[in-house]
């Protein structure tokens, strides 16, 4: 439930690209997802982190536990716990390349 709201979230604002990774399989990992995606600019990877919050909030009343990149936007990284959401500026997103190093879990495509 969550997951799918916190992909609403970015769908709203026409997030691109996005990916989940199901992190689950893996011993003692911190989270069961990571999501992934990508803006085209500070405004729109700060707007993508706004919808998340309040999509999660107003229709599951969950808030967000930390948040980080807040003041430089290219990375931003939204911390719910059991889900991290990682939202980039595409240049940015393609040098860390997280996608590729966790390519042996299961990787799930939307848009």
């Amino acid at each position: 439930m969550l997951l799918d709201k916190i992909i609403e979230g970015i769908q709203m604002v026409k997030g691109k690209d996005i990916s989940v990774i199901d992190l689950k399989e893996n011993t003692n990992f911190i989270c069961d997802y990571f999501v992934i995606c990508n803006g085209n600019s500070h405004n729109q990877v700060y707007a993508i982190s706004q919808s998340i919050e309040k999509t999660t909030v107003e229709r599951l009343q969950k808030r967000p536990w930390h948040i980080e990149g807040l003041k430089n936007k290219e990375w931003i990284l939204v911390d719910y716990v059991s889900i991290v959401v990682h939202i980039f500026q595409e240049q940015i997103r393609f040098y860390y390349d997280i996608e590729n190093l966790w390519k042996h879990n299961s990787i799930q495509k939307y848009n």
